[in-house]
This record gives structure tokens, C-alpha cells and sequence, in this order.
């Protein structure tokens, strides 16, 4: 196994992630198999009870596991399905390790950081690296590790020693670090600052690793006397640093890597200039410049409760941008907090709430993501109903389809106090209701998480012809409560219909207004699982009748390109 180790200093939120998958897809391109691994050194055992706005969203795997956002990332970029086992943190490893000690297993020794931890990180690395996640047989040929954080970090530490034994026993040929450091240009001054990545890369060796590559993160190209000044003082060879300066969008990230030669680099550092290829990145080159000359645009309002911080909802936008690419559009999501949209901001916050209903008028669709507790499920509730009143494409995401049936329950049935028993639990109409499988008192990992089965009830149905016809569909959850069975067969004379259940037939899964040009919520996350050059059908289908061509797709029976 060879080893591709991404670090980050200076500040956080470089793009590490970006890198790492960047790095992942030009290596790909080569003909060679990746997979990856992400070392997250808080004490959480999962991304699972993690805010929204202070981590981003929480990414679900095939297997239930909830992890980093970066994670989507790699799946997106590199088109592989992880495991939860690819998600290493703090809290995972001790708790492996002590309960190791509980058990005995250290035959009564001192339980150390070293060896005991970071012999645990050591062999959970070279464990998973061996896993394959592109669907084929055997382990893959390398294995890109990003450690979360900045040098220096006081929980970095365990990591940073345990990748250092892991150097110094794999070897030179099969270890590669790339460090990557941000290269700021002062407004008074003008020039670019190679001081703050020398003392990176000087704390970095200090801690007994020496980076093979700097990938340098700076608005503008890196001047060439900045170049040469950073070889000499952090003993980096210039052809091994890398400018990862900035784009108009990601997808040029590999592109920029390729056209400084990084593979060519990286293969003969890791010894495999023999097996690989020259990188065939022409699909990759094509999405990106198509994205980059598109005149189009459509207007996405998103309803949510954490649109403060776009990252919350990372794989919703991806998708979006996914499904508005096959569409020949760029997305124009203009984010709205549904706080906003209530009564009670109208006298609170006035100019607030006109903006916000002014910019849900003006959208072609409307979309209301998942999210958890009560803030702002009025203003949902409201979009929802605006969107159905007007005939406006409405997608509803988990939460986002449980609003669309409280607001139907309470509109069109007249059922004045129908709720979720999550935001009501005195409601006389529990329209949703907490799931039995569930946990009320513990948080993480205690939901219908993972890939799940949904069986289409009606083949006619707009959301069984988006998925080609299929006779069921296999999506990503994570939620706690659902649509109550006891209350479908009242909710569908409304004219509602549950087009998709679970395979017991009990869970409602997917839902369709059938006179609404394209009313769809779905207790799943679709997002999840869409793809560059391969959207989620459902994202697709939203646009396309945002954009006015969801009849003309669906009468292809193909359902090709359009």
C-alpha cells in the first residue's frame, strides 16, 4: 500500500478535503485505485451529535456511518462508497483501546499514548487502507489520508507521531506528505508572505515529519521568486510545490494539479511511474470548463433552518449544481431562513420578512432540506404551502417532506392542530410520529440511518419514471421520526399520495402531489448519493421542471441526457 498523508497549517479551512480529493482524482486518472481515509481529531466518536453550524452538515454513508462532510467529498470526487471505518477520530480510537483494557487484552501493562494509541491508529490505517470502495476486488494501490486540524493542535498530536512511525516502517518509496499552507498577500505591502508556511513546515518537522510537497493556497499564481524562496527555506525541491491558487470552481482543482505535472511528481516519489498512465482527465476537463461557460441560471429558494452557514447543507448544493450542470444552468440558490417567512417576524423583523417572502416569489422552485427541532418549522410550513398553492416545484428533503404533509393535513383536510409529535407531543393529530427503532434519551447513531430500500407503489408515479423505471430505489437516511401509518389513508383523501414505502410497507418514504407540475418530498436523502456527471434523479427532476423540460424528459423512455 502506498500512503498520500495531507496536512494543513497556518488556518483551517484551507480546502485540505478539496486537496486531498484532488490529488485522489489525478491519481485515478492514471489508471491507478484509490480510496481514502479521514483522521478527525476531536473526542467525538462520530460527526453524528456535531451542530450544523459549527461543523457543517453531517454526511451518511451506505452503512449508517455519520461523518465528516470531507467524506462526501472523497465519494464525489473519486465516485467510490466509503465505510464508517474511513472515518477515524479521537474518540473512536480510545475508545477501541480501552475497551481493550476493560477486556485484558494488555495483559496488565500501563496503557500509554505511546504505543497503546498510536499503535491503534497505526493498525486502524493500514486495516481500512486495504478495504476496497470502487466495487471491485482486492485493495486499492493507494490510499490518500487528509488529518483534520492544523500542525500543531494539541489533539493532533497522537496522529502526528503514530503517521511517523507509519513513515519510518513503510519507508521513503511508499510515504508521501503533502502540506498544505496558505500564502496570504498583504494589502499594504503587495507581496506574497512565505513567512507564516515556513514556520508551518518548521513545526511540522519539528514533530518528525518532513513534507515531501507544499500545496500552496493563495488568491493569485505563485510568483516565481515566491517559489524559489520557499524551496530554500523549507527544503521542498520547487518542481514539488504545488500552487492550488483560486478557481471559479472546484472542479478545476485536479486540472491545476495535472497541468504542474503533480502526478508525475507523486508517482515517481512513490515508485509508480512504471504502472501508471498519462492522466486521462477529458470528462473532468469538459464539466468544468461547461460549468464555467454557462449563461442560464435558475432561481433555487432554499428554505432551512441553518442557511447561515452554506456548508449545512453541502451536499444539497452539490447536488443542486449536479442536477443544473445536466440541465445546461448554473444554480442561483438564494438562501432563506425560514425563521423569516413567519408572522411573528413581520412585526419583529419587518424589512427581514418582506425581503424573505420577495425572494421565495421570485424563485422558479422551492426546496426544504432536512434539519431537527422546532425553529422555524412555521416558516417551512408556509413555503411549503406557497408552493403548492402556486404550482411552484417544491422538493421536500426528510423534515422537508414532514412539513409538506403537516401543511396539507392542516390546509386541505382542516385539521388546525396536525403536527409532529417532535415539535408537539400533546398534538390530537399526529400526522409524524417518533419511530420505534429510535432513541429518545441517547443522540448519535440512534436514528434509521444508511442505505435503505423503497419500493415504488405506482409505476405511473413522476418519481418512478425519474428513476428509470426502476421497481424500487436504494437512498441514504438519517431521521428519527416519520409519517404515522395510522394517519395515511386519511392524509391520501387530501389527494396526497405515498408513492414509495419501505418494504414492510409501514414507512412512507416518498410522496407526490399528482395535479402539481412536481410536488415530491421524500423521508431519504438523495443527496447523498449524487454524483458529477451522474445527479440524483430526484435533483434532476426538480430542475428539469423548474426549467420548464420535466415533460418532454419523462416522455423519453430512455430518460437519456438531455
Amino acid at each position: 500500500m502506498k500512503y498520500v498523508l495531507v496536512t494543513g497549517g497556518v488556518v483551517s479551512g484551507l480546502g485540505k478535503g478539496v486537496t486531498a480529493s484532488s490529488v485522489g482524482v489525478v491519481l485515478k486518472a492514471c489508471g491507478l485505485r484509490v480510496t481514502s481515509i479521514k483522521i478527525d481529531p476531536y473526542l467525538n466518536t462520530d460527526a453524528g451529535t456535531m451542530s450544523p453550524f459549527e461543523h457543517g452538515e453531517v454526511f451518511v454513508l451506505d452503512d449508517g456511518g455519520e461523518v465528516d462532510l470531507d467524506l462526501g467529498n472523497y465519494e464525489r470526487f473519486l465516485d467510490v462508497t466509503l465505510t464508517r471505518e474511513n472515518n477515524i477520530t479521537t474518540g473512536k480510537i480510545y475508545q477501541s483501546v480501552l475497551e481493550k483494557e476493560r477486556k485484558g487484552d494488555y495483559l496488565g501493562k500501563t496503557v500509554q499514548v505511546v504505543p497503546h494509541i498510536t499503535d491503534a491508529i497505526k493498525n486502524w490505517i493500514e486495516s481500512v487502507s486495504v478495504i476496497p470502495v470502487d466495487g471491485t476486488d482486492g485493495p486499492a494501490d493507494v490510499c490518500v489520508i487528509e488529518l483534520g486540524g492544523t500542525v500543531g493542535d494539541i489533539e493532533s498530536m497522537p496522529f502526528i507521531e503514530a503517521l511517523r512511525q507509519l513513515f519510518f516502517s513503510v519507508g521513503q518509496d511508499h510515504f508521501c506528505l503533502i502540506h498544505v499552507s496558505l500564502i496570504p498577500v498583504l494589502g499594504v505591502v503587495g507581496e506574497q508572505k512565505t513567512k507564516p508556511t515556513q514556520h508551518s513546515v518548521r513545526e511540522l518537522r519539528a514533530l518528525g515529519l518532513t513534507p515531501h510537497f507544499l500545496a500552496c493556497r493563495s488568491a493569485q499564481p505563485l510568483l516565481e521568486n515566491t517559489k524559489q524562496k520557499l524551496s530554500q527555506f523549507c527544503h521542498v525541491p520547487v518542481g514539488n510545490i504545488l500552487n492550488i491558487h483560486d478557481v471559479p470552481n472546484i472542479w478545476h482543482v485536479p486540472l491545476l494539479l495535472r497541468n504542474q505535472n503533480a502526478h508525475d511528481a507523486i508517482l515517481k516519489h512513490l515508485d509508480l511511474s512504471s504502472v501508471a498512465k498519462p492522466p486521462n482527465l477529458q470528462e473532468w476537463t469538459k464539466r468544468a470548463e461547461t460549468f464555467d461557460s454557462l449563461t442560464n441560471s435558475v432561481r433555487i429558494a432554499m428554505v432551512g433552518k441553518y442557511v447561515g452557514m452554506s456548508d449545512s447543507y453541502l451536499s444539497v448544493v452539490k447536488a443542486l449544481l449536479h442536477a443544473c450542470i445536466a440541465c445546461s444552468s448554473k444554480p442561483m440558490i438564494d438562501w432563506i431562513a425560514a425563521s423569516d417567512l413567519e408572522d411573528d417576524s413581520a412585526n419583529l423583523t419587518p424589512e427581514a420578512h418582506a425581503a424573505a417572502w420577495k425572494t421565495l416569489e421570485n424563485a422558479a422552485c422551492v426546496l426544504v432540506p432536512g434539519g431537527f427541532g422546532d425553529r422555524g418549522v412555521k416558516g417551512m410550513i408556509l413555503a411549503a404551502k406557497y408552493a403548492r398553492e402556486n404550482k411552484v416545484p417544491y422538493l421536500g428533503i426528510c423534515l422537508g417532506m414532514q412539513i409538506s404533509v403537516i401543511e396539507i393535513a392542516r390546509s386541505v383536510l382542516g385539521l388546525e392542530r396536525a403536527n409532529s409529535t417532535e415539535f408537539d407531543d400533546k398534538t390530537p393529530d399526529p400526522v409524524v410520529i417518533f419511530m420505534p427503532e429510535g432513541s429518545k434519551t441517547h443522540m448519535g447513531s440512534t436514528m434509521r440511518l444508511g442505505c435503505r430500500r423503497t419500493l415504488f407503489q405506482n409505476p405511473d408515479c413522476i418519481t418512478a419514471k425519474l428513476y428509470h423505471n426502476s421497481d424500487y430505489v436504494d437512498e441514504r437516511h438519517r431521521h428519527r421520526y416519520e409519517v404515522n401509518p395510522e394517519m395515511v389513508s386519511i392524509l391520501e383523501e387530501s389527494g396526497l399520495k405515498f408513492v414509495g414505502k419501505d418494504e414492510s410497507g409501514k414507512r412512507m418514504e416518498i410522496l407526490e402531489l399528482p395535479d402539481h407540475p412536481f410536488y415530491v418530498g421524500v423521508q431519504f436523502h438523495p443527496e447523498f448519493k449524487s454524483r458529477p456527471g451522474r445527479p440524483s434523479a430526484l435533483f434532476l427532476g426538480f430542475i428539469l421542471a423548474a426549467t420548464g423540460q420535466l415533460e418532454v424528459y419523462l416522455r423519453n423512455p430512455q430518460n437519456g441526457s438531455l
